[in-house]
């Protein structure tokens, strides 16, 4: 019997899908529920899992189609059983070998192609498992995980000398073959010949994404960044006295993102302001603290949202952003759980940045930026000592947030992150 396998209901906002990656190909048995295909939209990518254990027909839709809901992509034999492996067919002629080393960049996924591009590879040089020969990621990881033989440089024989002929007259250069672009040589005394490629590759649904974002980030805010510096030495000594312990009672590790998230939420309070957003002309003032934590995932940048982070504990924190990462690694968070918040924390000394300026997810007014620590001199009490500081950066929409509410907000995360009492007094 064929069972039906169509796209299944698309997220609130998202119209349409890229299919992206056939796990399975026409022939290959299947199981219930089993990952057929990658569905990439511009916020999540979604799995569209077989409806029923048996041998994956007609594949209707092939990678890099856009797709809606309810769109008929592939059908199910549901109950068969694959066919046994025949004999490998004889090799082709040599012609028809030449030809297939001539590959369309336009019928790979973009997960194919980002591949090729990120690594420099060429495609004619990877055998390809799916449809007709065509690439895919599996192809692609296979053969950068595979062993590359080593090749022994071949010394060319020494040809004996020759008498000194007679001056010829120069004869035409030969034709070039067939479908083959002559390639000119350095002419006398030029500088050597350098090959420089290129390669188009189309954005991903969540790159185009993130690229819109940002430029109405930029042109629809009037935005602005304060900086202050931190002194990190009271948080990393209470880290380090109780790190131990708060592993063992609470199965993970205590890092500084929960003390920041914490102290984000109790400067929100006094500058209710930077909690806010704009909805044409007016002005909402949040009375819940939901914050996104900016996770860095192999399609790009995501923000997975901590709902109500004022009644979280530090171990709900970190347990939380644990969880974000490896989800965002595997590609499986939701679009609920990216949708909305009302402020965003992210941290770009995890790449070594020392300073920068974080640009606003809107319609958010305000975003913290941290930064890597680096011990610095500084002065206390008229002596120069070495204190391990960090650079934190507010960016804010200057239409609804003042230059007054902005530092004071900045110099509350300060205030709390150098006296750590602060956030559990929440004073």
């Amino acid at each position: 019997m064929s069972v039906e396998v169509r796209v299944p209901n698309l997220p609130e906002s998202v119209a349409d899908a890229t299919l992206v990656n056939w796990h399975k190909q026409p022939g290959d048995p299947v199981k219930r529920d089993e990952n057929l295909v990658d569905l990439e939209t511009d916020k999540v990518v979604l799995e569209v899992p077989a409806p029923a254990d048996g041998v994956l027909g007609a594949i209707l839709q092939a990678d890099g189609a856009t797709v809606k809901a309810g769109d008929l992509i592939a059908t199910v034999l549901a109950g068969a059983e694959a066919p046994a492996a025949t004999a490998p067919a004889p090799a082709a002629a040599p012609a028809a070998a030449a030809s297939a080393t001539v590959v369309d960049l336009d019928a790979m996924s973009p997960a194919v192609r980002r591949l090729i591009a990120e690594h420099g590879l060429d495609p004619a040089r990877i055998p390809g498992s799916g449809r007709g020969g065509r690439l895919t990621k599996e192809d692609v990881l296979a053969y950068l995980a595979a062993p590359k033989p080593a090749t022994a440089p071949v010394a060319a024989p020494t040809p004996a000398p020759a008498a000194p002929a007679a001056p010829r007259p120069a004869a035409a250069p030969a034709a070039a073959p067939a479908g083959v672009t002559p390639v000119a040589s350095p002419a006398p005394g030029a500088w050597p010949f350098v090959q420089r490629a290129e390669q188009r590759v189309p954005m991903t649904r969540l790159r185009a994404r993130i690229a819109e974002r940002l430029l109405e980030a930029k042109n629809s805010t009037a935005m602005l960044t304060t900086f202050n510096e931190i002194n990190m030495q009271p948080v990393m000594d209470l880290r380090n006295r109780y790190k131990d312990t708060f592993e063992k009672t609470h199965g993970v590790k205590l890092g500084f993102m929960s003390f920041f998230v914490k102290a984000v939420v109790e400067a929100l309070k006094r500058y209710p302001a930077v909690n806010a957003s704009i909805d044409g002309n007016d002005v909402v003032y949040h009375g819940y603290y939901d914050i996104g934590i900016a996770v860095s995932s192999p399609r790009g940048l995501v923000v997975p949202i901590l709902r109500n982070a004022e009644t979280m504990g530090l171990a709900d924190v970190e347990k939380a952003i644990v969880d974000f990462g490896r989800r965002a690694k595997e590609g499986t968070l939701t679009v609920e759980e990216m949708t909305g918040g009302t402020f965003t924390i992210t941290n770009g000394g995890v790449f070594g940045s020392l300073l920068s300026t974080p640009i606003l997810n809107p319609p958010q007014s305000g975003i913290l930026g941290m930064h890597a620590t680096k011990e610095r001199a500084v002065v206390e009490h008229g002596q120069i000592v070495a204190r391990p500081m960090m650079y934190v950066a507010h960016s804010y929409d200057h239409r609804i947030i003042d230059g007054r509410e902005a530092v004071g907000f900045l110099v509350a995360v300060k205030d709390a992150i150098e006296d750590p009492a602060r956030i559990l007094l929440a004073v």
